[in-house]
């Protein structure tokens, strides 16, 4: 399987559809509705609330969580490979969040960290591109908005903020002035929502600040739980290892976008820790720059065998975790 997902073919599109309905495809015969969480913020919560009077059937909010996923999946391959993150452009990004979003079955339902991730996603692409665009104000202050939206999606997506402020340090010398244009695009939707908010006579300010409280992450609470973390920081040390071996062979800039995914999965490994809740659905804010590294770990050994064994193993447990576990 990975040598098919390593050639850029077409017919992959279809393929990767079709390998995600496998491993996801109980969900939708036992769907559940969208999960809610004490660390939702304003803008979450008013969508789920205004979806609740429509009574949508589970299994919809399924299917949107896939589809959210698998268009994850592709645009993520396609930044990738326009990027040259890998030596060749491949499929394998995609497989690879596709099967590490199954190892956790709140991973798939329709949540507040899965719609952050699809901004995150447009996000890094903007922070990669920065050296290289024309009008870098412009960009910088689409930036900050994105992430002003993030931060009312989920309030521990505050901890994103950060990650873009040394973006830019990374990515582009210091201007003081680009940097007050990202922070006045960070406080935009914070602006306009609290406009309506006062012209429509329901002011709270409680509603929209972020409140960032440091609390310690939940604890395996099973051997499964166990395993599935296992089987997401084992690829991940891995293909580490392969792309610290090959940098050399890297464009500074290709170096860069690597040093920026692993801040950014710093980043969403802080996010557990503010108000991560209880559960692991905010651990699928790591699933992004996993997915990358994972990637790696398919595409670099020189033996077609190594990496099909850690798949094939992967995938085994995934189809247990959601058939059979669920």
């Amino acid at each position: 399987m990975t040598g098919i997902f390593k050639q850029k073919s077409s017919g992959n599109i279809l393929l990767l559809l079709v390998y995600g309905l496998i491993l996801k495809f109980n969900l939708f015969l036992h769907p559940s509705g969208p999960l809610q969480q004490p660390e939702d913020h304003f803008l979450y919560t008013v969508l789920v609330t205004s979806l609740q009077p429509l009574n949508i059937p589970p299994v919809l909010y399924i299917l949107m969580a896939f589809l959210l996923l698998y268009s994850q999946a592709m645009l993520f391959t396609r930044i990738i490979n326009t990027q040259k993150l890998l030596p060749r452009p491949n499929y394998l990004p995609a497989m690879a969040h596709l099967l590490t979003t199954s190892l956790f079955v709140d991973w798939n339902y329709f949540s507040a960290p899965l719609l952050v991730n699809s901004f995150m996603i447009w996000i890094f692409y903007r922070m990669i591109t920065l050296p290289n665009t024309n009008k870098p104000a412009a960009v910088i202050f689409n930036i900050g908005v994105l992430i002003g939206i993030v931060t009312l999606l989920y309030r521990p997506a505050i901890v994103f903020v950060a990650l873009v402020l040394l973006a830019m340090f990374i990515m582009r010398p210091f201007r003081l002035r680009e940097w007050a244009i990202c922070l006045v695009g960070i406080t935009m939707p914070y602006y306009f929502l609290a406009l309506v908010m006062y012209l429509v006579d329901k002011w709270d300010w409680n509603k929209i600040k972020p409140v960032i409280s440091i609390t310690l992450p939940a604890m395996p609470s099973s051997m499964y739980t166990t395993a599935s973390i296992v089987m997401l920081v084992l690829p991940f040390v891995i293909g580490g290892y392969f792309v610290q071996a090959n940098l050399n062979k890297m464009y500074i800039h290709v170096r860069k976008s690597w040093s920026l995914l692993l801040l950014y999965m710093i980043m969403a490994m802080l996010v557990i820790l503010i108000d991560g809740g209880t559960n692991y659905v905010s651990w699928l804010l790591c699933s992004v720059p996993l997915t990358a590294f994972h990637a790696a770990t398919y595409f670099y050994p020189n033996s077609a065998r190594f990496p099909s064994i850690i798949h094939w193993a992967l995938f085994g447990y995934a189809i247990y975790v959601n058939y059979f576990l669920f």
